[in-house]
């Protein structure tokens, strides 16, 4: 059950690179989780990053260029432990798990959404 999220995420990325119908449910993957979380949305998580002193990771993601890497540490410190665990618990796996997807998928799936430079897609409260 643990690798149903990575798999998941990781086949959404992947059907990035041609098959557009694939890579649209990515948005509401991540809007439902959160939706679930005190972060609210995509954007909400994004604003915590920036917040946390992730704003030029976060704004790699966003731009044209290319994406700066997220480490697994700076995404916990970013997030903070009860985000990290809500987060975690709503996707039905664990902490560790959770955040090495997180920094892994994060930054491209940020940069899918956000092809002119803001997220295509605020879906949550």
């Amino acid at each position: 059950m643990s690798g149903i999220f990575g798999d998941l995420i990781g086949g959404i990325l992947k059907g990035m690179s041609g098959q557009q119908g694939q890579a649209s449910g990515l948005p509401a993957i991540l809007a439902q989780v959160l939706g679930n979380t005190d972060l609210g949305s995509v954007g909400g998580l994004l604003q915590q990053l920036q917040k946390s002193g992730l704003g030029p990771q976060v704004a790699s993601w966003l731009g044209n260029g290319a994406n700066l890497p997220v480490s697994v540490d700076q995404l916990r410190a970013a997030l903070g432990d009860e985000h990290v665990r809500q987060l975690a618990a709503s996707f039905g796996i664990p902490v560790d798990q959770l955040l090495a997807q997180l920094s892994q998928h994060l930054p491209a799936a940020v940069d899918h959404m956000s092809p002119n430079g803001t997220l295509e897609q605020q879906i949550g409260p």
